[in-house]
């Protein structure tokens, strides 16, 4: 590879941010330090669907995009941006996280598409309002579940519903600041069915509440199929006694206590998760990351995890121990661009 690489690192922003990007006050100051210590160009790529054609034009004097754009980004959509890096990756830009790639990995269908995998649990697929009001009951009363919208992030879409002994349902939404609500099934019918229209993506992900979520989360960071680090959450946004969730600390690789999760990922669960969604090995996102709660115990295993959700459109902030192997990866894709 030589010196004059070139790529961008995109991220949302208005007319104000775009005009003063700069590298060494960005969020990614490291990541842009150690790609120009790699001899790479990196440079910042601010979007905003106002001035879609003005970074589309940048964005093809570019070898790669690396990008870090929520599914909803102040009400819009990633629809138009979507579209404009597809088109980006048809000519030749590498792109990650391609937008095909997030479709199978980084929506909660992998929830119900791996569900007898090691990591799987109790998901079911709801498509319309009349399956939820159909079935939804008969599974409350094994227990609490959790509803999640198809796409979204920071907790927006996601209920944890439980049946009370009067007959009515306390409901939970994940976004922070929300508070337990009663309601009866028509009134949660009312509350959910945004999610079953067609921009809300026609459906939802109905998955068992696991007993253990109380006493924390942990987020597994991968670049490729390499675990480069671990972020630990004490206190989520479900918590039962505490609606703000509290602060994520990060940790390398080495972090003791979680090398079995690190070894069944990159031995098995990569592989098998991405055979299960249709991803080749190269169609792996550059800088991913799967959050995991505690399941029950198994006999002869020392500790279970069960897959909550995968982060791929914005895995921002992440582990310092992840900037060196995204820089490597980065440049292994660009080499047969040279």
């Amino acid at each position: 590879m030589t010196g004059t690489a070139r790529v961008a690192l995109l991220y949302p922003g208005d007319w104000a941010a775009r005009d003063r990007a700069d590298p060494a006050a960005s969020r990614f100051a490291a990541l842009f330090e150690a790609l120009a210590a790699a001899g790479v160009n990196a440079e910042p790529a601010v979007y905003h669907d106002d001035f879609a054609d003005e970074v589309t034009a940048q964005l093809r004097h570019v070898q790669a995009v690396l990008v870090w754009c929520n599914p909803i980004e102040d009400g819009r959509r990633r629809d138009r941006l979507d579209a404009l890096l597809r088109d980006l990756a048809q000519a030749g830009v590498f792109v990650s996280a391609h937008p095909d790639t997030i479709q199978r990995l980084g929506t909660k269908d992998v929830l119900f598409e791996t569900r007898d995998l090691p990591f799987g649990s109790d998901v079911h697929r709801i498509d319309s309002l009349a399956q939820l009001e159909s079935e939804l009951p008969q599974r409350l009363r094994r227990g609490a579940r959790v509803l999640k919208q198809h796409r979204g992030h920071s907790g927006i879409g996601v209920w944890r519903v439980e049946a009370s002994g009067d007959g009515a349902l306390t409901v939970q939404h994940a976004q922070r600041g929300s508070t337990p609500q009663r309601m009866d099934l028509p009134a949660l019918k009312a509350t959910l069915a945004p999610y079953f229209e067609p921009e809300g993506g026609g459906h939802m992900i109905d998955q068992a509440w696991q007993a253990r979520l109380p006493e924390g989360m942990v987020r597994a960071y991968l670049v490729e199929d390499r675990v480069t680090g671990f972020g630990l959450q004490a206190v989520n946004a479900l918590h039962p006694d505490a609606p703000t969730p509290g602060p994520r600390l990060y940790h390398g690789p080495e972090l003791p206590g979680f090398q079995d999760l690190r070894q069944q990922l990159e031995s098995t669960w990569v592989a098998l998760l991405r055979e299960r969604v249709g991803l080749a090995h190269e169609q792996l996102p550059l800088l991913w990351d799967c959050d995991f709660m505690l399941g029950d115990a198994l006999v002869d295993v020392a500790q279970r995890y069960v897959l909550c959700e995968i982060n791929v459109s914005s895995v921002s902030p992440f582990p310092p121990s992840s900037v060196a192997p995204l820089v490597a990866a980065t440049i292994r894709r660009l080499r047969p661009m040279n």
